[in-house]
């Protein structure tokens, strides 16, 4: 094995060491055909052995070569207005980028919008070190998008290709628009990029929970960095770890005529987000990492009336804070010095402010391996039409990570509060621990729900995980929101 595999060898430890913890990953990538496999179940790339593009089109990028890797200036754009890659391609080539509206498009998950022309491709310089934060912020410009005025808003995804049809990589981004909407989509890009471990070569990448030492071993959380940049590549295929549950909820929410807009955990942080143009703001995956003005703003809007969605688990653990590049680009850098240096950690939850106060419930702890979600307070409307008595099991809908309500801690003000689900697990110690599905109706009418587990978002449009009653019980929650009859 030569030096390169032997890193990606090292690479591949540090993606699995993540799919502990969310065994749904990426999800399905519509835009790859089924026989490419470069995707294991869990939905994390990992880079296979095989130097051409073969039969079965391109393989995925590495950290280790970066054969084709780059990211968006701004992870968020509206229409009308211009988007800028930057992209390192080794050895240079030309390459093309191919630009994927996530959505239901009668099942096929994504639709084509526009192909770039050839584009040439350079070798970009390494990413800057700061200790242990690694930033690509100054790359060259190696395409500008116009984002034409007629694009809908959603979620993107660009799929760059080396001309030579041997290597592919990804960069996410989102297209929004300050229309009212029925619902927004908040999508969790700053804990996305909390996940970020590019450069993954086993030396210099680095994220809020893992490093490298000089031999190229993983480090933990207590060796990793406190600072990420936005400014660089998502690792390994180039889409965030946890971006599948976002996507399985786009498919079916649109599949289903919600009326969708979209916007990001940035533009909450900036105040971009207007919540009274909504009926509900919904968090529809791993949305662990939270600032402020971020929480801040979700309060304000429960306070005024719209609705909050929270369809995973460990929703808002982590205080953190958002600065500018050196450039002064703002909100570029994520600081979190979680339990590094004197003081307390920067839990939300030891700042005197715990997470169960906004959802009703908080994070409990990792589930090993999936067990059942078993219905409680089956006779609730949001349990109608689907057909559930109380004590039903779901199999296997707690998974990856559970809340649960904690007695000693203050709730949140409340019309009505109920808990939905009552499911025990055990832990990876085998202590017997249980899951819990919260409900709660805020003084000003604003319902909010958290589901406490990271299987809610998959059930409702993965392939191999969908539950009808998990679709149907999400239905009469949305419906309930979006007053439709």
């Amino acid at each position: 094995m030569d030096e390169s595999n032997g890193r990606i060898r090292r690479w591949e430890v540090a993606t699995l060491s993540h799919a502990v913890s969310d065994p749904y990953g990426q999800g399905p990538l519509p835009w790859l055909r089924s026989s490419e496999g470069h995707f294991y179940d869990a939905g994390y790339a990992l880079p296979s052995q095989r130097v051409d593009s073969g039969p079965y089109g391109p393989r995925t990028a590495d950290d280790v070569g970066c054969q084709i890797k780059g990211f968006a200036s701004e992870g968020v754009v509206a229409p009308g207005q211009a988007l800028d890659f930057r992209v390192t391609v080794d050895p240079p080539q030309e390459f093309t980028i191919d630009v994927y509206r996530i959505g239901h498009f009668a099942g096929d998950g994504a639709q084509l919008l526009l192909r770039s022309p050839k584009l040439n491709g350079l070798r970009q310089s390494d990413p800057l070190l700061a200790g242990r934060t690694a930033s690509c912020h100054h790359w060259w410009l190696s395409w500008r998008l116009q984002v034409p005025a007629d694009w809908q808003p959603g979620a993107h995804v660009a799929v760059l290709t080396t001309a030579d049809g041997a290597f592919r990589s990804h960069v996410p981004f989102a297209v929004r628009d300050d229309r009212p909407a029925d619902l927004l989509l908040v999508l969790p890009d700053v804990t996305w990029q909390a996940y970020n471990l590019f450069p993954e070569d086993g030396r210099s990448g680095a994220s809020l929970y893992h490093g490298w030492d000089a031999t190229g071993r993983l480090l933990g959380e207590q060796d990793a960095s406190v600072a990420v940049s936005f400014d660089r590549p998502y690792a390994g295929a180039g889409l965030p770890l946890h971006a599948g549950h976002a996507y399985d909820f786009i498919r079916w929410a649109e599949g289903y005529g919600y009326d969708l807009s979209y916007a990001t955990a940035r533009d909450l942080h900036a105040g971009r987000v207007d919540a009274a143009r909504y009926r509900g703001l919904v968090f529809s995956g791993h949305d662990e990492y939270w600032s402020v003005p971020m929480r801040r703003a979700v309060e304000e809007a429960r306070e005024i009336g719209t609705s909050l969605v929270f369809l995973a688990a460990n929703s808002m653990y982590w205080q953190v804070g958002l600065g500018p590049l050196p450039s002064g680009d703002p909100d570029r850098l994520l600081h979190c010095r979680k339990r590094q240096g004197p003081g307390r950690a920067v839990l939300w939850r030891e700042q005197g402010q715990p997470e169960q106060l906004l959802l009703g419930i908080q994070y409990a702890g990792r589930v090993p391996r999936p067990h059942p979600l078993v219905v409680r307070n089956a006779d609730h409307w949001l349990w109608e039409s689907t057909g559930v008595r109380e004590g039903r099991e779901l199999p296997g809908l707690v998974a990856g990570e559970a809340d649960r309500y904690f007695p000693r801690t203050p709730l949140p003000d409340a019309l009505d509060r109920v808990l939905l689900a009552h499911s025990p697990y055990e832990d990876e110690n085998g202590v017997r621990r249980h899951q819990q599905t919260s409900l709660y109706q805020a003084p000003s009418g604003a319902w909010v729900f958290a589901s406490g587990t990271f299987a809610w978002a998959p059930a409702l449009a993965r392939p191999g995980h969908i539950d009808r009653v998990i679709r149907r019980a999400t239905a009469n929650l949305l419906d309930r929101i979006c007053k439709r009859d």
